[in-house]
């Protein structure tokens, strides 16, 4: 675990509602430190384990061949009190900035939604009217995240947590890497919890078929990754699942969950068996189909 507590900082901000962020330098390069939020939702956790899905998250996808920001765990010190923090590297540089997809979502004046509406029927609209990138690389990248998103349960993948690197000099845009996965791998399931849901198969099984939901809509609802990945409706989702789950080794993805210091045991083996759970009854039933 690497201390953050005395980097030396810069006066860039970073937006988004989950948590404290600062800049700071790592090795003579740019990091966004993300500090963990609390969670008003359930008085047994101090704070969420945001910071650690954003870690494993990220690694998980660069580990299946999908570019993803780079992360380090670490601590940092404040107010007396030592926080698991992520340090996220700051993928931009002077006159390349993020754009995210509802920016160019926006652009396109018939959508039948603002640039943060989520119904998948719009949002592949998007990708094939949109003109800033190829259109096929751009739905190979949507449905490459949505798969891998399924696998690790991230219910909070909207327009604004992904998106393109924009040139300001040359005009162009090109695909960024994927960040922001805090939301995945079940931040808020605390150990008491986890010894309840690990002893049932249903409650296992409810957190494959049921929950978490995708933020894309479908018909107004959010969209049950189950349903849609095992129902082969979509070509391109197919596609995704054929490129994809070839490459999935849990040996190696537990390997990464085990040297994980700050996890306790118990939620170590729960991510290891839900990840397993979530692999052969969405992924491997719908590429056996397939």
């Amino acid at each position: 675990m690497l201390d953050f507590t005395n980097l030396p900082t810069k006066k860039k901000a970073y937006g988004g509602a989950n948590g404290s962020k600062l800049s700071v330098i790592y090795n003579d390069e740019l990091y966004m430190l993300k500090l963990p939020m609390h969670v008003l939702k359930n008085p047994n956790l101090s704070y969420t384990n945001s910071c650690t899905s954003e870690y494993l998250g990220c690694h998980i996808f660069n580990m299946l061949g999908i570019k993803a920001q780079e992360t380090l765990l670490g601590t940092y010190k404040y107010h007396d009190k030592v926080k698991t923090v992520v340090a996220c590297k700051d993928f931009t540089s002077p006159g390349v900035v993020i754009l995210d997809f509802a920016s160019i979502k926006n652009q396109i004046i018939d959508s039948a939604s603002n640039g943060y509406g989520t119904e998948l029927s719009d949002i592949i609209d998007t990708i094939n009217k949109q003109t800033v990138v190829d259109s096929e690389e751009l739905k190979e990248h949507f449905w490459n995240m949505f798969v891998v998103d399924a696998f690790i349960g991230n219910w909070d993948r909207h327009n604004g947590n992904w998106g393109f690197l924009y040139n300001q000099e040359t005009d162009k845009l090109e695909i960024a890497p994927i960040f922001d996965c805090g939301s995945a791998l079940f931040p808020q399931i605390d150990d008491e919890l986890i010894k309840k849901v690990i002893s049932s198969k249903a409650e296992m099984n409810a957190r494959v078929y049921d929950i978490p939901t995708s933020a894309i809509l479908i018909d107004g609802k959010r969209a049950n990754y189950h349903k849609v990945i095992t129902s082969l409706e979509y070509k391109d989702c197919n596609n995704a699942i054929k490129r994809i789950v070839p490459k999935i080794q849990l040996d190696d993805i537990n390997k990464l969950i085990d040297n994980v210091e700050e996890l306790s045991q118990l939620k170590k083996e729960f991510l290891k068996k839900i990840l397993k759970l979530r692999k052969e009854l969405i992924l491997d039933a719908a590429f056996k189909k397939l």
